[in-house]
């Protein structure tokens, strides 16, 4: 067989359904896999390279599936006030909240905006990513919700790595709508949307459904209107309260429903059917300091599938680390090794509607790999503040 390159004396792990770790090879040609296998059983190769991993671990790379990764400014002062003792009421009183985030972001450019997102986006490069999801939802009008999906685009050309976008102007009510969410949803649906489908700019349409956010009422709208655009939902779901949002996005045939901390067994079973993943976002739940579970036990029992993200964003989940954000997920909702690994590669692949492309090793999928200095694939998951990726491989390169 003739192909590119060649990883050869490695340990393998496809997240293929039912494979388990290997001694094996990955073979790539013209940037996708052309095998990825048992050593004993691959064909013989005519490699322009090829390179001896030396016993380390290969994995797909990561992906996270759900990252508010453009934006202005940061929330740090906040957080020291409400460590001090300030309630969120008064945070937003002095200024802070979304809508602090929302002015610096509104002021910004798309240049602006990238190069204030390029160093999270590395942080995360670091750690063996190859896929990422990016929103929008700090503008909150037409031209800053435009901008945010320009910069996220502009991030995917700046770096190998995929970008998803995903248009989530249904984030918050802007202060010019202030008292008035159904003329700011008007505005969504009949401005927002359409202009982002005509410029291509959103893979996927978002909201926020949640007593702070929008009724499922508000957010049926939204969906009804993205699904006429051809474009697929996904929801911010039962976080801190229980509207059946998820169940709401299972009608809409949505790819995701995430936090899902209040989840009910209704939501669970719509989920299972519309085959919607679960995705869980460890980093706000304990950057929060929430103590209600999601409903894991019952996510498994219904076969929904798991999945994992950093949830980054400035007011309540700062983080840059998939690792890390395996590890919380582990220790605070009591996921499996196997099911932390899943959750950032083949369920976040399926999260985003990449299963085709990428999330595991398999033929003819996208060769997007990482590569690690550890002795059994736990280790990804058991360790806080290590980083033992050894090499990054995007589309084979």
């Amino acid at each position: 067989m003739q192909v590119d390159t060649v990883w050869t004396n490695a340990h393998l792990l496809t997240m293929a359904p039912g494979a388990a770790a290997m001694r094996g090879v990955v073979a790539a040609r013209q940037g996708r896999i052309a095998y990825a296998g048992p050593a004993d059983q691959a064909p013989a190769f005519k490699a322009a390279e090829t390179i001896d991993c030396q016993g380390r671990w290969i994995t797909p790379a990561l992906i996270d599936a759900h990252t508010h990764l453009v934006h202005m400014g940061n929330r740090a002062r906040e957080f020291e006030l409400r460590l001090e003792g300030a309630s969120y009421e008064e945070v937003a009183r002095a200024g802070g909240g979304i809508v602090a985030t929302m002015r610096a972001t509104r002021a910004a450019n798309v240049e602006q905006m990238v190069a204030a997102a390029l160093p999270r986006l590395d942080q995360l490069l670091g750690e063996g990513l190859g896929t990422i999801e990016i929103k929008s939802g700090y503008g909150l009008s037409l031209e800053a919700e435009l901008n945010m999906l320009r910069a996220a685009r502009a991030l995917g050309a700046a770096r190998r790595v995929r970008v998803r976008t995903t248009f989530l102007g249904a984030h918050a009510v802007p202060p010019e709508f202030a008292g008035d969410p159904d003329g700011y949803i008007d505005h969504v649906c009949a401005d927002m949307l359409p202009a982002v489908a005509a410029e291509g700019l959103a893979d996927a349409v978002d909201g926020f459904c949640e007593g702070i956010g929008f009724t499922s009422t508000q957010i049926e709208r939204v969906f009804v209107k993205a699904r006429a655009l051809g474009l697929p939902v996904k929801l911010h779901a039962e976080q801190l309260s229980n509207l059946h949002g998820a169940a709401l996005a299972a009608k809409y045939g949505a790819l995701s429903a995430d936090h899902l901390e209040h989840l009910d067994q209704a939501g669970v079973a719509a989920m299972a059917a519309a085959g919607s993943v679960a995705l869980l976002l460890p980093g706000a739940y304990y950057f929060c300091r929430e103590t209600h579970l999601p409903p894991v036990a019952a996510l498994r029992a219904a076969g929904v599938p798991i999945a994992l993200a950093t949830d980054c964003n400035p007011g309540t989940s700062p983080l840059t680390s998939l690792l890390l954000a395996m590890n919380m997920a582990a220790t605070c909702f009591r996921l499996t090794v196997a099911e932390c690994l899943a959750g950032v590669t083949v369920n976040a692949a399926r999260a985003l509607g990449l299963l085709d492309e990428c999330g595991s090793l398999a033929p003819g999928k996208s060769c997007d790999l990482a590569l690690w200095n550890i002795e059994e694939p736990a280790e990804l998951v058991y360790r806080m503040g290590a980083n033992p990726l050894h090499a990054r491989v995007w589309r084979g390169q």
